[in-house]
This record gives C-alpha cells, sequence and structure tokens, in this order.
C-alpha cells in the first residue's frame, strides 16, 4: 500500500499546486518574462490633446505591471497616420522584438473616404508580416460617423471583421466602445478621447490584452 502512495505522490503535489497557484497571470507567457507590445496606431493612440501619462498606452502598460506582468508597450503610433504605412512601420519596429503587435489603424482611411480594399490589403500585409515573425496579432476595429453614408461605412467597419475572422485573430470591434460619441469623454473636436475617455479605452484594450498574455 505504501508503494502505491509513493508512487502517487508527485501526482498529488501538482495537483494541489494548481488548485493553490494564483490565477492572475496565464500561462501563455513564463511567468516573470519580460512582454514586449507593440501599439501601431494613429493620433487615437498616440495620444492627441493629452499628456503621454493620460494616453491609454501609458494607463494600459500600468494596470498590466499592477497585475504582476512584465509588460513594456511600445507605442509607435503617430497622428495622422493612414494603414498605408503600416508594414514599413511594423518592419523599424521589428530591431525592438514585440511579442505582440495591437494592430489599431484605420480611421484615418475612413474619414478620409480611402478605398476599404486597399485599406484591408494594408492591415493584412503587416498582419501577415507580424505572423511570420512569431508575433501574435490583436486587431482593434473601427466605425464611422452616420454623414459618411450606410454603404461606405458598413463596408469600412466590414473589413476589420473579415481580416480578424481570415487571420484567427483576437479582435476589437470598436475601439472607442463606451466613448465615441460621449462629449464627456471627447476632446472639443469630438474625434479624439479626453483623458477619462483614454480610461475608458485603457480597460477595453486591457481586457482582451491580459487573455493573450
Amino acid at each position: 500500500m505504501k508503494k502505491y502512495i509513493l508512487l502517487f505522490l508527485p501526482l498529488l503535489l501538482l495537483i494541489s499546486m494548481a488548485l493553490i497557484w494564483p490565477e492572475t497571470i496565464p500561462s501563455s507567457f513564463a511567468r516573470g518574462s519580460r512582454v514586449n507590445v507593440l501599439i501601431l496606431g494613429d493620433s487615437l493612440s498616440a495620444g492627441l490633446g493629452v499628456e503621454k501619462e493620460q494616453a491609454y498606452p501609458f494607463l494600459l502598460e500600468g494596470m498590466l505591471n499592477q497585475k504582476g506582468l512584465v509588460v513594456n508597450i511600445l507605442n509607435g503610433s503617430i497622428s495622422g497616420s493612414t494603414t498605408a504605412g503600416a508594414s514599413s512601420r511594423l518592419k523599424w519596429f521589428l530591431r525592438t522584438k514585440p511579442d505582440i503587435l495591437f494592430l489599431a489603424l484605420g480611421a484615418n482611411d475612413g474619414l478620409r473616404g480611402l478605398p476599404t480594399d486597399k485599406m484591408t490589403q494594408n492591415l493584412e500585409n503587416a498582419i501577415i508580416l507580424s505572423k511570420k515573425n512569431g508575433i501574435r496579432v490583436i486587431l482593434a476595429g473601427m466605425k464611422l460617423p452616420p454623414n459618411y453614408g450606410p454603404v461606405y461605412a458598413n463596408a469600412f467597419e466590414a473589413s476589420f471583421v473579415w481580416l480578424a475572422q481570415k487571420h484567427d485573430l483576437p479582435f476589437i470591434p470598436f475601439l472607442l466602445k463606451n466613448v465615441a460619441g460621449n462629449a464627456s469623454l471627447n476632446q472639443a473636436d469630438g474625434l479624439h478621447p479626453n483623458p477619462e475617455g483614454h480610461k475608458i479605452i485603457a480597460e477595453t484594450v486591457f481586457e482582451i490584452l491580459l487573455e493573450q498574455l
């Protein structure tokens, strides 16, 4: 009988550890390992109109580190940028060895009424380049104001959904969820979040990013 107990002791020990071990940190990355998250976006992610410490990328890093995760947010966002420069910017940032890419481009393509098929191709090129370099991709979608008309607006939104489904990506359908259209959460231009709006965006991105870590 003692022989069988000794055989099962290691298994019992592992089960016990699994039951009592904290579950705050997902197991995708090694516990305590440094994770580089690259954000490629436009003015929404660059934090136009607010201090760097008030923008969602900065807030996001603090939220993740408070969870015990060693996360470094690399903010490669540029105000006014479109998807046209996504791949070239990503190539430049490959030297920083990002583990995860948060792809948040496309808003300016839509506001300028650029062809959605071209936008889709630009984003897909960046996604493919990321995967070739072993980088996980999280895609952030965008929506347009109603004055752009339903035909173009629907095609614009559908582009992000199609990419997320085709490449099996973690997906945020609308980066500005619960922020867009709320005057109290946006600056005077009605387009760019104020500090309170950035807090909400940080919460939105935090949830999906935490699942990938």
